[in-house]
């Protein structure tokens, strides 16, 4: 494990660009196995989680290449041998249940084990089971691994038992190669989803209703070569810049900020009383999301009247609500976050009082933080859940004097270059293994 040393309390300055995201990037990855032949994906984020799910495909028979710094061959089009699939790395996170989509076309009978990920309280797969076996999918749950039977794969209508991210990705992958036509209603349209139906379109299946809740898929017989996809920026590495912008008062350029998936955390702040600009508006590198340069001024800010909260697409993104916290602390007044996707997320703001930040904590659920406060460094274990982890990061770098943060691996799963790009607009940070 690592653990960050930070000298805070500094203003930062300059510009620092939004990279594609892990979730993104992880459900394109398992998509690949789809295609039985070569995809070339361009910009890919280099974090712990993404190593990980290389290792997973990798066991099993998947080959790639790095060709450049952030371009990655990957070659799917040999036979797979789930019996080699790599237990340690595909248990210790939820990202390899995308296996099921996965493979829903090309293995019959194969195993999975049970995964691990944020500690975010009980998360459960009902969702995946229940839209999977509507497509022909059997899962029986074992002790410690999953059995998976696949059968000829038929469309079928389906309600989302939850719209969720994953789940959903997983139904659009079993459903792309069924025979006859998918209708996914309740469906979620977050970014990675509506990323991975582009790449899957690139690819050759047929999906309409891309960004909104109601997809319909008309299966073909086979998906084809791409030959190179452009991965999306990453809406949750946006806001993180934008809230260590606010965070520290500082001028900062947060570049590449892809705007569908961010302008309800914009208007919110804009409310609060923050002022940025927007300029440099064009289309993302893969041609369908638009971008901008989002330039963050020092402002006065003032917490909002009602709380905030997030909700699935178009909703403030569930993944974006953590770092309303340090922002929080600089706004005069108090900010009611109501955090109640996951049992135990809310719990992590308590750590905002080691730093001296005023938070009062209502229930597991919803935390009461009043502002503005001198942040002071302080001695900190991130939590394991990727998002508070880096809001308290951002806390810290905020905060006057020397802070440490231990354990720090949760943000290194999803912060590409962490570290590199900190230290970029001036954040004074050290990284030691322990």
């Amino acid at each position: 494990m690592s653990k960050y040393i930070i000298q805070g309390g500094k203003q930062l300055s300059g510009t620092i660009s939004v990279v594609s995201g892990k979730n993104a990037t992880i459900a394109l990855f398992f998509a690949s196995l789809l295609l039985k032949g070569k995809v070339l994906f361009k910009d890919v984020t280099k974090v712990a989680e993404v190593f990980r799910v290389l290792e997973i495909l990798e066991s099993i028979g998947v080959r790639y290449e790095w060709m450049s710094e952030n371009s990655l061959l990957i070659d799917t089009s040999k036979k797979l041998t789930m019996a080699t699939l790599d237990k340690k790395a595909s248990a210790s996170t939820r990202i390899s249940l995308l296996l099921l989509g996965g493979l829903a076309s090309r293995e019959k009978t194969y195993k999975i084990y049970r995964t691990g990920g944020c500690k975010l309280g009980k998360r459960t797969v009902g969702p995946h089971l229940y839209a999977l076996q509507k497509l022909g999918i059997s899962i029986d749950s074992q002790k410690g691994h999953y059995l998976v039977k696949n059968k000829k794969l038929v469309g079928t209508e389906i309600v989302m038992y939850e719209s969720g991210d994953t789940p959903t990705e997983n139904t659009i992958m079993a459903a792309v190669l069924a025979k006859g036509v998918t209708v996914i209603k309740f469906a979620s349209a977050n970014y990675m989803v509506q990323d991975l139906c582009h790449f899957l379109v690139a690819a050759g299946a047929k999906i309409t209703g891309i960004g909104t809740t109601t997809l319909t898929i008309h299966g073909v017989k086979r998906l084809h070569d791409v030959k190179e996809y452009y991965i999306s920026p990453d809406p949750i590495d946006a806001m993180a810049w934008i809230s260590l912008a606010i965070t520290t008062k500082s001028p900062l350029t947060v570049k590449n900020c892809p705007l569908p998936f961010l302008e309800l955390e914009l208007e919110k702040l804009r409310v609060m009383g923050q002022i940025f600009k927007l300029t440099n508006r064009r289309m993302s590198t893969n041609g369908h999301v638009p971008v901008a340069d989002i330039k963050i001024v020092p402002s006065a800010l003032k917490a909002l009247s009602d709380k905030i909260t997030c909700r699935p697409y178009p909703g403030l993104n569930i993944d974006n609500l953590p770092f309303f916290a340090p922002i929080a602390t600089q706004a005069k007044g108090k900010t009611l976050i109501h955090d109640w996707p996951y049992e135990n997320r809310a719990l992590y703001n308590l750590e905002f009082k080691k730093l001296g930040a005023n938070v009062l904590l209502l229930d597991p659920h919803r935390a009461l933080i009043e502002g503005p406060t001198k942040l002071k460094g302080a001695e900190i274990v991130a939590p394991y859940a990727i998002r508070p982890a880096m809001s308290l990061l951002i806390a810290m770098i905020a905060a006057k004097g020397t802070s440490v943060l231990l354990e720090a691996y949760p943000i290194e799963r999803a912060y590409d270059r962490i570290i590199e790009r900190l230290r970029g607009v001036g954040v004074n940070i050290e990284r030691i293994d322990n």
